[in-house]
């Protein structure tokens, strides 16, 4: 079994980014040319390794190396965007990786590209990427091809090499459990189970009581075996549930119009644990957009195209529209839900509008990440 945390520190130690690996500040698939570029980078890894892994890490910074974090990303469907537009797709893993000197909502996305043995090239164009480009990765450069693909054969025992003596231990295990209960989470309630004698899921919260329902607050969940972090949210609520082989979490979202909101199941995440050392994540979407009166949304959502005018001119907001502000979000989601189609893309241009109010900007990924998860779940 992988330290994802161990892996990630001997591909940064091993030199600098080369054709088996890539490192990124931060990803952005909220826009087209995002994510032609990160379909680009997938393409071009997958072409280079066909018989062994590519990794790309997230969260570090290009010249220094050093490890900055990212936020949380809990996209378990980024495979399907992957399938929506290349050919002959490689299977990929993201997996949320915590630091110790990280902030609680910072860590390092892992990018697992598993060897696929075919050339991947683009079955639909996106941004300035053409229907039926190719990539290969030459040293730290992507580059389009349109030759046979060469291989690296000496990539597969370097990356073995890597992955062997990023392999866990007791004492990893031990200092993990520790770290997590002692250390990083000793002002709140933190719980563990082991499942199969083998995995260990730790997970800390708060707990809130709403109409006789006891949900979790701030929640932080990690696999500590593989350092992985399997949750976490600063603002949505969940219930958690075992059993002696499986974990599982049911998230809520907190919704509405006027100050009047309910919770609503947004998803549910089983993670199953065997025998033979195997574990796997099944995710089952159950989020049901509440639905409004269309003549009352039209009128709010005209008042929130009015209030990111206003800000693009740069006037001062009145105390009304400051709380607006807060809801704004999430007031654009639900009008984008009940059929307000440009909601979505109004709430993405106002990005660097939300930014300098940290309570909106949180609402403003939360809200993302609901529409995201929707988008590739269908």
């Amino acid at each position: 079994m992988i330290n994802k945390r161990l892996l990630i520190k001997n591909l940064l130690a091993h030199n600098d980014e080369n054709s088996f690996y890539d490192k990124k500040r931060q990803l952005n698939l909220h826009t087209r040319e995002g994510k032609g570029k990160f379909l680009k980078h997938i393409c071009a890894l997958s072409n280079s390794n066909p018989n062994n892994n590519s990794y790309i890490v997230v969260g570090v910074e290009d010249e220094s190396n050093e490890i900055v974090g990212d936020d949380f990303f809990d996209d378990s469907r980024i495979q399907n965007l992957v399938n929506a537009f290349l050919e002959n797709p490689p299977k990929i893993q993201y997996e949320n990786i915590p630091f110790p000197h990280l902030e609680k909502d910072k860590v390092v996305g892992l990018v697992t590209i598993k060897p696929n043995h075919k050339t991947v090239f683009f079955k639909k164009g996106i941004h300035t990427i053409e229907n039926g480009s190719t990539f290969i990765r030459i040293g730290s450069n992507t580059l389009p091809t349109t030759n046979k693909i060469p291989h690296n054969k000496q990539n597969i025992e370097t990356v073995i090499s890597i992955e062997n003596n990023s392999r866990n231990s007791i004492a990893h295990t031990l200092e993990g459990v520790l770290d997590f209960m002692n250390i990083r989470h000793k002002d709140m309630e933190t719980e563990y189970k082991v499942f199969k004698e083998l995995f260990v899921v730790c997970w800390s919260s708060n707990k809130k009581r709403v109409r006789d329902v006891v949900y979790l607050s701030r929640v932080d969940i990690e696999l500590i075996n593989e350092q992985i972090k399997l949750f976490y949210s600063a603002q949505d609520e969940v219930i958690i549930s075992y059993s002696d082989s499986s974990f599982s979490i049911t998230e809520f979202i907190q919704l509405g119009l006027n100050d009047k909101t309910s919770y609503y199941p947004l998803e549910k995440v089983t993670i199953s644990f065997f025998d033979n050392g195997y574990y796997k994540m099944q995710n089952e979407m159950l989020f049901e957009p509440p639905q409004y009166n269309k003549k009352m949304l039209h009128h709010i959502y005209n008042s929130n195209k009015s209030l990111i005018e206003k800000m693009n001119k740069g006037l001062t907001l009145t105390e009304r529209e400051e709380k607006d502000l807060e809801n704004l979000p999430h007031t654009l989601m639900i009008c984008y839900l009940n059929g307000f189609e440009n909601a979505k893309q109004r709430l993405i241009d106002a990005k660097i509008l939300l930014k300098p109010f940290p309570k909106t900007y949180i609402s403003f990924k939360e809200a993302l990440r609901v529409l995201r998860k929707m988008k590739y779940n269908n």
